[in-house]
């Protein structure tokens, strides 16, 4: 055994809720309150120190779990799925690496857990695959922190073979087409950027609800010194990039929606744009139509359009849609379907060229499905779950050690800005965007650098705990 290994003995999680100052309209949901995972392990290694490391994941119920279903009854089976995974991960006895716990624990527990909570409930309240890994992520991204806090590291210092026993072979195979690929020997850091990122170029989220222009509906709805129209948000953080969502189901409808804002963006010095219908179109033709339009009619979008996110339904084993059609006119990128890198691979079958990253389908999962991407070909992005708090870390880590196409999505600050306010003034480039960018410098220390002795926020009581704790 590595002497840096760990091994999970408590775990622990504390649920946080507070509501968006404004609505996040995506496809036919709508999110107005949310509530954050945070979890805490607590790790052992073999000459018998303690430390903890802590996680953190917005339950997003309307994007994890689309459906008629009333936002309670779905809150509260996430909730209840938390608690499943305390226990679990607290008896998990597994020694190592966090890929090498992490791993097994997403292929030998996870499925069972996720199984065992369906067969408890009603079948109108099976819990979707993606929920069930959004609620492991924080427990995840946890276990990664611990292990550097343990060895007082920065956890992404450990990602090669000094601190990583088991290469990559040991969790990836290639594709059938792609057999000179070879995984063996190498870690994650291989497909790493050479130099880290400390300054991100962020993307703006536009919803499918938001005002533009100063006399837009809404455009005034909220005064808490915030900007509430596009334009303003332009102007005050400089934005350079524009992620903009769309129906999927009203072609007119996201066609003019793409070129006001593409004609509103560039005026002010937005340079690069992209297209999230949200999983709500089934023919890739909806999506070619669109795309041949703008670059007939709209050629300035055309040529700034760096990518589309995820036109089609989520659960890609049961909507096997070939897009080849979409991808040979613009970059095309898993983002919803990409629940770890086996779905990646058969997306690449498909006609899929780029995969976005998120940290709340786990640290591990990301970092697998970089290394997979990366050793095909494939352009990778890191996309946001609107991350506060100390989500935003791991979160925009990730961006800055991948090789993205073009920087990070970040729109918390946004949606909940002063949830964030205790983080912020620690990191203060972090939750605020400054000349279209974050800036990371901040981040330092063991771990994800969170420096949490110096974040003064008083957390609600936790929900559920397990195992031997000796740490508070």
């Amino acid at each position: 055994m590595h002497p840096s290994a760990i091994r999970i003995r408590a775990a622990r999680w504390i649920p946080i809720s507070f509501k968006a100052r404004v609505p996040l309209k995506f496809g036919p949901e709508t999110v107005t309150d949310v509530t954050c995972a945070r979890v805490c392990l607590e790790v052992e290694r073999a000459d018998g120190s303690r430390a903890c490391g802590w996680g953190e994941t917005p339950l997003s119920v309307q994007w994890v779990w689309p459906s008629t279903l009333s936002f309670e009854k779905r809150l509260n089976a996430l909730m209840e799925f938390c608690d499943r995974l305390t226990n679990a991960y607290a008896d998990f006895p597994v020694q190592g690496h966090p890929i090498e716990i992490g791993h097994r624990f997403l292929e030998e527990v996870l499925p069972v857990l996720h199984k065992d909570l369906n067969h408890s409930l009603p079948k109108e309240l099976a819990l979707p695959t993606l929920a069930a890994l959004v609620c492991a992520s924080a427990f995840d991204i946890a276990l990664h922190d611990a292990f550097g806090i343990a060895n007082n590291v920065p956890t992404y210092s450990t990602y090669n073979d000094q601190w990583l026993p088991s290469d990559l072979a040991h969790f990836l195979s290639p594709a059938k087409d792609a057999s000179h690929i070879q995984f063996a020997g190498r870690r994650p850091s291989d497909f790493f950027r050479a130099v880290p990122e400390k300054q991100l170029l962020t993307w703006h989220l536009v919803g499918g609800v938001d005002a533009l222009e100063a006399g837009d509906p809404g455009a005034d709805s909220v005064q808490d010194g915030y900007p509430t129209i596009l334009t303003d948000w332009i102007r005050r953080d400089g934005l350079k990039a524009l992620k903009i969502k769309l129906r999927g189901n009203d072609s007119e409808w996201d066609f003019e929606r793409l070129k006001r804002i593409s004609q509103i963006g560039i005026a002010l010095g937005v340079s690069n744009f992209t297209a999230d219908f949200n999983c709500t179109v089934t023919d890739p033709q909806y999506v070619n139509d669109i795309l041949d339009r703008v670059k007939a009619e709209v050629p300035a979008l055309w040529s700034l359009l760096s990518y589309v996110e995820q036109p089609f339904p989520y659960e890609l084993e049961e909507h096997p849609i070939d897009v080849h059609s979409v991808s040979q006119r613009v970059p095309l990128f898993l983002d919803e379907s990409a629940h770890d890198w086996r779905l990646v691979r058969f997306g690449r079958e498909l006609g899929w060229t780029g995969v976005a990253l998120k940290t709340c389908k786990t640290q591990t999962g990301a970092l697998l499905s970089l290394c997979w991407a990366r050793a095909h070909g494939m352009q990778l992005m890191v996309q946001d779950l609107s991350n506060p708090m100390l989500a935003q870390i791991p979160h925009t880590l990730l961006a800055s050690h991948a090789p993205t196409i073009a920087g990070v999505e970040s729109n918390g600050m946004q949606f909940y800005p002063e949830t964030s306010k205790p983080e912020s003034l620690v990191h203060i480039g972090l939750y605020r965007r400054r000349d279209g960018h974050l800036d990371l410098s901040t981040i330092h220390g063991p771990g994800f650098g969170y420096r949490l002795n110096e974040i003064q926020r008083d957390l609600p009581p936790e929900r559920h705990s397990a195992g031997d704790r000796t740490l508070t």
